[in-house]
């Protein structure tokens, strides 16, 4: 276990400083996704919308499924 941690640790270090861009491509793909999760959450919590459409939607995405 130590190994493997060593090993990712040497990679790790190898990669950002070969390819620094790629911490903020990272960062900016996180953030895209964020958005989107958050846009789910909104849409699963609005009550608006049917409890089947919602439940369903979340039972697809595994996600917790609303109850009301």
């Amino acid at each position: 276990m130590a190994d493997q941690a060593a090993y990712e640790a040497t990679l790790a270090g190898q990669l950002t400083t070969r390819r620094p861009d790629l911490l903020d491509l990272a960062e900016d793909e996180l953030q895209t996704l964020r958005g989107s999760m958050r846009k789910i959450a909104e849409f699963l919590h609005n009550q608006t919308v049917a409890l089947d459409i919602r439940q369903n939607l979340a039972r697809d995405l595994h996600l917790p499924e609303p109850t009301r």
